[in-house]
This record gives structure tokens, C-alpha cells and sequence, in this order.
């Protein structure tokens, strides 16, 4: 079976509970002893420390754990947890989790961390800000702030050349997650839905962008295959920002994934652009893209958009 059969096998194929340990309340010895002397066996997975795949038992088994009430784990999918870990960031620093809820990218960021520094979790939902607030808690993340339900868009306005590392986990098409079993998975799809989430990415990005030091890193991620709402919102990046936005190779070795596009039909994107990684699903994975990227230099935000001298139309409206 070649790589695209296992692609399109993988629509059709049930994901196993995955989940990682949460490094600020436990360790990865402590927990696959409780579990495996509850029945469960997990095991672990070579590129992500303290990530494990529930082998033997169900995840409603492992919700009715201890270790799970008590937030000593938390259940993610595995390409889930790549952007954290391209991301990297370090205890001390600055981070800014851009469109963060329910938390799991953040509370997987605060282990990294070592609970040390400062995370500040954005969302623009307040049911979700809600949500967000009450896993941070559980997982004891207590360098998260979480502030109130604000646009993702604007946040730059108040915040620019400040954090040290950005993630950008954008809302997308999420296409990566298409079931063939799970018609709700694909249900909401359109023909002009990867055109409007490009428009939202690009909004997104531009915060994100502005929000960063010079010198910090930032990680832009989708779990979409659209090549609208990936390589074109980074080559349209490159063209805006020029040599102050670098895209940077990704170490990370994965066991299904492949470099980004040169190209989408008769659009050449920019050679560095294939720096970036797209992960294909398999029997563990769902599909994602992941790239990594610099602020080399500070550049002046846009001016405010003057819209003055803009004809209103005949009802008294304008565009």
C-alpha cells in the first residue's frame, strides 16, 4: 500500500484515544503504573515525550481514572501536540497562545515551560474562554493568564514587539479531520469555505505577526489539507513582510508527513515555503500543517484604514 492509499484508508479508519502527562503535577513512569494496574495498556510515542496512545481500553475508561479527574493527563490528539513542539518554548519566557481555547496546545506549552513564565491564552468565544479557564485550572497551569473573550484580530493593537514566541493554531476548514463514519465532520464544508478561512487566517496572522519580538518565533498551524488556508497564507506572509518574516526548517521527525507545496496549479509559491510540514493522516494522525517561522526585524504597523473617501451607494451604505 503506497502513501496515498494509507491517506485515503485513514477516512475510514477510527483514531485511538491519545492523551500526554502533565509534567507540572506528575511523571510519565508514575501514571502508565496506575494505569496499567487499572487494565489499561498505553504505549508510548517515539517523537513526543510523555505522549501515549491508549492500546487496550476504552477512552470512557480512562476518563473514570483518578489520573484523569484530577488532571494529571490530558487527552489530545497527536497532531495536536506537534505545534507545542515545533513551537518550543522555554521556562521564562513570553508566550502568546492567539486563538487558545480549550487549552490543550496551552496547557501542553506550560509543561514544556515547567509552569515557569507566562502564557497568555486568547479566545474569542466567551463559552470557550469559560471552558479554557476551567482546564488551565485543572491542570494546575498556573503561568496561564486568560483573559476576557476579545477579538484575535485586533490583539495586536495593545500588545506589539511582546512576546517571545506566538502560536497560531488558526480556526481553518479542518479537513485533517474528515470521518467517512462521522458526517458532522464534514457536514458544514462549502465550495467558498477554504476562500473565507484564508481571509480569517490572513487577519489572524497579521495580529499574531505584529504581537512578537523581533527575534522570537512563531509557529503557524491548520488541520486542513486546503492549500488556500496553508502555503498561499504563507507565501501571501512572505509578500507582505518580506525579509523580516523567515521561514525556518522544522528538526522534528515524524512518521507520516512530507514537505509543504512548491506549488498549487499554475501558482509558484515562495522557495522557502516548502520549509514548512505537512503531516498525513494515518492510523494515529490526523492531517496537519505546521510551519515555523522568524521575526527578524521590527516593521512599522499599517497605518488605520481612512475610509473617507469612499462614495456611500444609493441606500446610504457603503462597502
Amino acid at each position: 500500500m503506497n502513501q496515498w492509499d494509507k491517506v485515503s484508508k485513514s477516512f475510514n479508519t477510527e483514531k485511538p484515544t491519545t492523551f500526554r502527562i502533565n509534567t507540572i503535577k506528575t511523571n510519565s513512569h508514575s501514571i502508565r503504573e496506575k494505569l496499567e494496574s487499572q487494565g489499561l495498556k498505553i504505549e508510548n510515542v517515539s517523537w513526543a515525550k510523555d505522549a501515549f496512545v491508549l492500546r487496550k481500553g476504552l477512552q470512557k475508561d480512562l476518563e473514570k481514572t483518578d489520573s484523569y479527574r484530577k488532571g494529571d493527563i490530558y487527552v489530545q490528539g497527536l497532531s495536536s501536540m506537534i505545534p507545542p513542539l515545533v513551537l518550543n518554548p522555554a521556562p521564562g519566557e513570553t508566550v502568546l497562545d492567539l486563538t487558545a481555547a480549550p487549552g490543550s496546545k496551552t496547557t501542553q506549552m506550560a509543561c514544556l515551560m515547567n509552569g515557569l513564565g507566562q502564557i497568555v491564552a486568547n479566545d474569542n468565544n466567551p463559552i470557550r474562554v469559560e471552558k479554557l479557564k476551567a482546564n488551565v485550572e485543572l491542570q494546575g497551569a498556573t503561568c496561564v493568564n486568560v483573559p476576557d473573550a476579545s477579538d484575535g484580530g485586533l490583539f495586536w493593537k495593545n500588545h506589539l514587539d511582546e512576546f517571545d514566541r506566538v502560536l497560531l493554531d488558526a480556526p481553518c476548514s479542518s479537513e485533517g479531520r474528515f470521518s467517512l463514519n462521522e458526517p458532522a465532520t464534514y457536514g458544514y464544508w462549502r465550495n467558498d469555505t477554504n476562500r473565507k478561512m484564508a481571509k480569517e487566517q490572513r487577519r489572524l496572522f497579521k495580529s499574531a505577526f505584529y504581537s512578537l519580538k523581533p527575534g522570537g518565533t512563531m509557529v503557524y498551524s491548520t488541520c486542513t489539507f486546503a492549500p488556500e488556508e496553508n502555503e498561499m497564507v504563507l507565501d501571501w506572509a512572505k509578500e507582505t513582510y518580506g525579509d523580516a518574516l523567515e521561514i525556518q526548517d522544522i528538526p522534528l521527525a515524524l512518521p507520516s508527513s512530507m514537505r509543504a507545496l512548491s506549488s498549487w496549479g499554475d501558482l509558484k509559491f515562495h522557495p522557502s515555503v516548502i520549509k514548512s510540514l505537512r503531516v498525513l493522516p494515518n492510523t494515529d494522525l490526523e492531517g496537519f500543517f505546521v510551519a515555523k517561522l522568524k521575526k527578524t526585524k521590527s516593521i512599522p504597523p499599517p497605518p488605520p484604514q481612512d475610509f473617507s473617501h469612499v462614495k456611500p451607494e444609493a441606500d446610504g451604505t457603503t462597502e
